[in-house]
């Protein structure tokens, strides 16, 4: 660890004025707007006189209290941290050159309503999108006609200007973003008049979007260089599609199958039957075995949604719901009568079942989907 009083060249019974003219001497020597690649010894020079110049710090260093004065290593100049900061990193406007007029554009998000069968196989939708586009007038230049853009006379192209700030160093000299061209280092005397010298301007447009099949509700499906066109016509960011899937009237999804139901009379249900079933996939018989209870589901396999990045199918589970009239005439009352006696059901008695499926169970189980 360096000698603060070596350090600044100072004898250790020198005074409060020799340690500051001595400080300031080497402070104009070393600073890095007059010295570049000297930032060691100016932080060496800082940290010496904010240890010196202070009483309570100079008493406490004299008597081996570290070299900042305060009995633990330096963390910083004190007051001449922000002095420091401007300097090395502290937000010298300009310093990264002057800002592109060109810049790429943000990413945008839109929403697309499609139907059960569109998100289940897939399809082509026309969606109508207002993003920024570039200026037709003047090609994204944003100038008029004839014009172009011209070095900024006040920075000079550098996009930032320096100013001279008198302080307990002497003059300094900080840069500060140019309040003419706002950091571009370009102005446009004549901005085209339709995008105001932005090179850009909002439009509705229609675009032809692929769905691709299996997608669910919430998808987000991402279109490369179809969002935000950038200033001065710069390259256009992403399009993100989040997909809405609408209520189909028969059909529900299922992860990757298809649910639906159907109601079938009781003799159907009780003698066996093949009824015709309208699929995504055209008409389909529906077997029907005998016995068939309510609550019963019957799997068409492969007649469900496509997987996504798949092109294998889930199955379509169809839920029967067996239906008993309510209203019959004489002749089916007595049919109905001579079956109950032929089956022994003229009194017919509760049965326990062994499982718990009573209404209310088979009623959760068919809203369940089960």
């Amino acid at each position: 660890m360096a000698d603060h009083y070596e350090t600044l060249g100072v004898s250790k019974d020198a005074s409060a004025a020799e340690i500051k003219k001595s400080y300031l001497k080497l402070a104009r020597k070393y600073h890095p707007d007059v010295n570049p690649g000297f930032d060691e010894e100016f932080k060496a020079i800082s940290l010496a006189y904010d240890v010196l110049s202070d009483p309570e710090k100079r008493r406490n260093y004299d008597m081996g209290g570290g070299e900042n004065g305060q009995g633990f290593p330096a963390g910083g100049f004190g007051g001449f941290g922000d002095i420091f900061e401007t300097f090395f990193g502290g937000g010298g406007g300009g310093a990264g050159g002057p800002i592109p007029r060109m810049q790429r554009g943000k990413d945008a998000l839109v929403g697309v309503n499609i139907d059960l069968r569109t998100a289940a196989f897939g399809g082509t939708v026309d969606l109508d999108v207002t993003t920024a586009v570039v200026c037709e007038t003047c090609s994204g230049a944003g100038t008029q006609d004839g014009t172009s853009i011209e070095t900024c006379s006040l920075c000079h192209g550098s996009g930032s200007i320096q100013r001279m700030t008198r302080t307990l160093l002497g003059q300094m000299v900080t840069n500060q973003t140019c309040n003419q061209c706002h950091g571009y280092g370009t102005v446009i005397p004549h901005p085209c008049l339709n995008c105001q010298g932005d090179g850009r301007v909002r439009k509705q447009r229609t675009m032809k979007i692929r769905i691709p099949a299996g997608v669910s509700d919430g998808t987000r499906i991402q279109l490369s260089a179809q969002g935000e066109v950038g200033p001065g016509g710069g390259p256009a960011g992403d399009l993100f599609v989040e997909v809405m899937v609408t209520r189909h009237e028969v059909f529900r999804r299922d992860g990757d199958n298809l649910r639906a139901a159907v109601s079938v009379p009781m003799t159907a249900a009780a003698l066996g039957a093949r009824i015709p079933f309208e699929t995504f996939d055209g008409a389909q018989d529906l077997d029907i075995e005998p016995g068939t209870q309510s609550g019963t589901v019957v799997r068409l396999p492969g007649l469900g949604a496509t997987r996504l990045r798949s092109e294998t199918r889930g199955d379509l589970l169809i839920t029967v719901d067996v239906t008993t009239p309510d209203k019959l005439d004489d002749e089916q009352r007595e049919l109905l009568a001579q079956l109950a006696k032929v089956r022994g059901e003229e009194t017919p008695r509760a049965q326990i079942t062994t499982e718990n499926r009573g209404m209310f169970s088979r009623m959760r189980e068919k809203f369940a989907g089960r």
